[in-house]
């Protein structure tokens, strides 16, 4: 039982998906609608989300010149999980303590789709990556944003490309989009999956229907409920 005066731990909201799915729209939606109605909040994203994080996500995904030899994929790996490691620990954990909101576009669930399905690095290996880097933490909710990867693909503009686009190919995207969907079908009660075909507005209130409970819950083991968020059917 949390004794009176200590900050109840907020909740740590992920957003994940393929390519072209909408998650920083849907993720940077979501924090105002919290922020609306009083909510304490952080958004952050992967890689990124510190200086240090922000200079590895440069790396990470610059479009490589033509003459470039492909990244090994426990290379990525090792690099997203030292920026994420940065990120936990200077950014997520405290705000957490603190009682605040954290929402971030992209976590480790990214890794294992992309470099452990997509790539080929066994899924042991990166798990041992992701506890070192988390220090065991999960996510209280993941809202997977799915779409088709040749409707995702199409929707990115050829000058915000990154090396995932560029450089990859369409079974690579489609192995990603299994993987993420077979981690939903594994961890149902972490995982909401949302149909991000629809329209911006549709897939924000199904986003809200899947956090909200989270969030009252939150509120309830500490201060009174917030007063719900209303967004027009």
């Amino acid at each position: 039982m949390t004794r009176p005066g200590t900050p109840v731990r907020g909740r740590f909201i992920t957003f994940e998906g393929p390519e072209g799915a909408g998650k920083t729209t849907q993720a940077a939606r979501l924090e105002s609608a919290l922020r609306a109605r009083g909510d304490a909040v952080v958004s952050t994203r992967e890689p990124g989300g510190t200086v240090f994080g922000e200079r590895v996500r440069d790396i990470l995904l610059a479009a490589p010149p033509a003459d470039r030899p492909d990244v090994d994929p426990i290379v990525d790996a090792l690099l997203f999980n030292a920026a994420r490691r940065q990120l936990v620990a200077e950014v997520i954990e405290p705000a957490l303590a603190a009682g605040t909101t954290v929402i971030c576009a992209r976590f480790a669930d990214s890794t294992r789709a992309y470099q452990g399905y997509g790539g080929g690095v066994p899924l042991e290996t990166l798990a041992r990556l992701e506890a070192i880097a988390t220090g065991g933490l999960t996510p209280d909710r993941t809202i997977l944003l799915d779409v088709p990867v040749e409707v995702g693909l199409a929707r990115k503009a050829p000058d915000d490309r990154t090396r995932f686009e560029t450089a990859f190919d369409v079974s690579f995207h489609q192995r990603v989009r299994n993987g993420f969907l077979a981690m939903a079908v594994a961890e149902p009660t972490r995982f909401v999956v949302v149909d991000a075909r629809g329209g911006p507005d549709d897939i924000a209130r199904r986003v809200m229907r899947a956090v909200d409970p989270l969030l009252v819950d939150a509120a309830t083991r500490g201060e009174p409920n917030p007063p719900s968020v209303r967004i027009s059917r």
